[in-house]
Parts: structure tokens; sequence; C-alpha cells
């Protein structure tokens, strides 16, 4: 079952990120930061277990980032991110976002869903804001992928 986040969902989608993140597949999330942001995330959840996770933040008109899509290890390769990232997608199209990138080291998970390839330098400067705290600025390795989303009439 995919929900939106709770408050009480915070540290759970931060321990599941911090498993990715170690092993350098995805980057760290402060706690604060998914506080924050909690409004943009949904969850998956199984059994009454939270296994899954994605943020949609609006970063400016018609443009959207896909942030934080993580899946329990021991649930991987269920279709469980797909599902997330599907979800996320539809709600994009809902708010009317026309466009939706992401910042990952997993491309293929992303080029095999319809992203394609783009130089992160064109990406608009607003989204630099997350970037300077980060402790890889200005050294970025995270490929950038984008997504230009057919309206729904």
């Amino acid at each position: 079952m995919i929900r939106t986040a709770k408050i009480s969902d915070a540290r759970k989608i931060q321990s599941l990120i911090k498993v990715w993140a170690d092993e350098g597949k995805m980057l760290h999330r402060p706690l604060n930061d998914i506080y924050e942001q909690i409004r943009d995330f949904l969850v998956f959840e199984e059994d009454g277990e939270l296994i899954g996770a994605v943020a949609l933040h609006v970063v400016w008109e018609e443009l959207a980032e896909i942030r934080s899509l993580v899946v329990d290890k021991r649930r991987e390769r269920r279709g469980i991110g797909a599902s997330l990232l599907k979800r996320s997608l539809e709600e994009a199209r809902r708010i009317g976002v026309s466009e939706v990138f992401v910042l990952t080291y997993v491309t293929d998970f992303f080029t095999r869903r319809g992203f394609h390839i783009i130089d992160k330098q064109t990406l608009p400067h607003k989204i630099w804001n997350d970037c300077v705290r980060c402790h890889k600025f200005p050294d970025c390795d995270e490929t950038a992928v984008a997504l230009t989303l057919e309206k729904n009439d």
C-alpha cells in the first residue's frame, strides 16, 4: 500500500536511506530535512511495515525533483521502487508538473523507465541551494536524468 508519509515515518525513512547511502548508492538525508519535507514523501507499507519511500519536491514552475527513492534491501526487485516512482509521476501530473528530474547513482533504473540523461548545468539555479549544502559540492558525481510528462486531460 502506498500512502502519504506521516511525521512518525521520518526516522524509518532515514534508516532506509542510510543503508543505501552507506553503500554509496544514494546521498544521506539529515533527519531534520526529512521532517521539514515530510509532505513531499510517499511511503510503501506492507503488513504494517514501512519498506519504501520517495519524495516529490516541487522546485519551480512545472518542474519537480524525485528524491530519496528507497526500498528496504530485503525487498528489492519486487517492483516497489517502480510503484513508488509511478505514483510520484502521477502526483506530479496531477499538480501540473511537466518535467521531473532526478540526481542519481542508479541511472539504469530511471532510463529503463523513460528518463534520459541530461547535463546538470541545465537545471535551474534554484536546485543548487540544496547542492551547496552537500558534502560532495562542487564535485557532484551523481547523474542527472529527466522525464517530460504528458499532460492528463
